[in-house]
């Protein structure tokens, strides 16, 4: 979310090198905390808010669990949602296939092929969401980007007829969002990206650069902040990551320009400033909402897919090569701390995987990376 404090003609020149940070990985297994700010008492809403957010102090302690791998040799794995009985459906990107891979791991067996999956840049088959009721329904729910929009569609598992449910969403070779989740309330959000239009952020009338919030039919829920809109807050530039904590609240990562990536606290109808604003910054008098935790440089992070397991929100970064393991302290963030640091290669996806375990996944063949021979791959562990 946050906004940009230079040009929009320089950033863009600017985010195609921060784009590429990404590679490489070394045998570290350490938690260390590198630059990163938290929450700070709160301050009043004035024109020129000042950065009061305490700096995280480098730390470096043993990470006592090691990573079994769940799958390997998968095509840039993104979007994961678990069955009722605990297998997962994983969509790999590029191919547009979903593959299922049994709930202790072992081969991916492909079981479709989502019909209309157009693979450019960063868009291709994205998030994936099971239904609340598939007990009952047999639903699925996918993100996906097509030759023509990026565009949220439902289908029942195998079967070849996809059913739009939320189309137009403009797709561009960068910042597609993508992910999609069932929240508390039984609705399905969405993180669209700007599609490196950031004007796209602050226009109501456009759902990019949004979290959208709808019915599972894809309409708008009566309670949503603007009427007849899907937009549930603005002011986005890249949301990758969505997760509730036991409170039911909304946690989301951001991917900034160059300078700072964020995590937000989602609150309905609140603007969260890109690109007026990258991080913190001034709210306006209250028009812009800063984010809990920001990381800068941007390399550093650059965080995807968030998952909740007890007090903590854990954060893949893509450029960082971290698994982020962020306390939480009921609205408030603490600061994060890096599992993994430089073992695995990017991390994309985390998901909160059934009895307590995380699920990551790698993102080293997303044409950023530097695979290794079982890459991609899904590894779990249990905090």
């Amino acid at each position: 979310m946050a906004g940009m404090r230079l040009t929009a003609a320089i950033l863009g020149a600017l985010a195609l090198a921060g784009a590429i940070l990404a590679c490489g990985g070394g045998p570290a297994d350490t938690t260390a905390s590198p630059p990163a700010t938290t929450d700070a008492p709160a301050t009043p809403d004035t024109a020129a808010t000042p950065d009061t957010a305490t700096t995280a102090a480098p730390a470096a302690r043993a990470v006592r669990t090691r990573p079994r791998t769940i799958a390997r040799n998968l095509d840039t794995p993104w979007g994961i949602a678990f069955l009722p009985r605990g297998d997962a459906l994983v969509a790999e990107r590029d191919s547009g296939r979903i593959v299922r891979i049994p709930a202790t791991g072992g081969r991916a067996r492909p079981v479709m092929t989502v019909p209309g999956v157009h693979a450019n840049g960063e868009g291709g088959l994205l998030g994936l969401a099971v239904s609340p009721a598939f007990a009952r329904d047999r639903t699925v729910f996918a993100h996906l980007t097509t030759a023509r929009d990026n565009r949220i569609v439902s289908f029942k598992l195998g079967e070849r007829t996809v059913t739009p449910i939320l189309t137009g969403l403009r797709a561009g070779s960068i910042h597609d969002g993508g992910r999609i989740a069932f929240g508390p309330d039984g609705k399905l959000y969405a993180g669209v990206g700007e599609t490196g239009d950031s004007g796209l952020a602050q226009d109501r009338s456009s759902p990019n650069g949004k979290i959208l919030r709808i019915n599972a039919d894809g309409s708008v829920p009566s309670d949503n902040p603007f009427p007849g809109s899907p937009v549930w807050t603005l002011g986005h530039r890249n949301v990758q990551g969505l997760a509730w904590d036991r409170g039911g609240r909304l946690w989301a990562t951001e991917f900034g320009q160059n300078e700072v990536d964020e995590v937000n606290l989602i609150r309905k109808g609140r603007n969260y400033g890109w690109p007026v604003v990258e991080g913190r910054g001034s709210t306006r008098g209250g028009q812009f909402t800063n984010p809990k935790v920001t990381w800068s440089p941007t390399s550093t992070s650059s965080p995807s897919g968030a998952a909740v397991v007890g007090s903590n929100l854990y954060v893949g970064a893509l450029a960082g090569q971290t698994l982020w393991r962020i306390p939480l302290h009921g609205a408030s963030a603490g600061r994060p701390h890096a599992l993994f640091r430089n073992r695995y290669g990017r991390i994309r996806t985390v998901v909160a995987a059934p009895g307590g375990r995380i699920w990551f996944t790698t993102s080293n063949r997303d044409g950023r990376g530097s695979p290794a021979a079982s890459d991609d791959r899904i590894l779990s562990f249990r905090p």
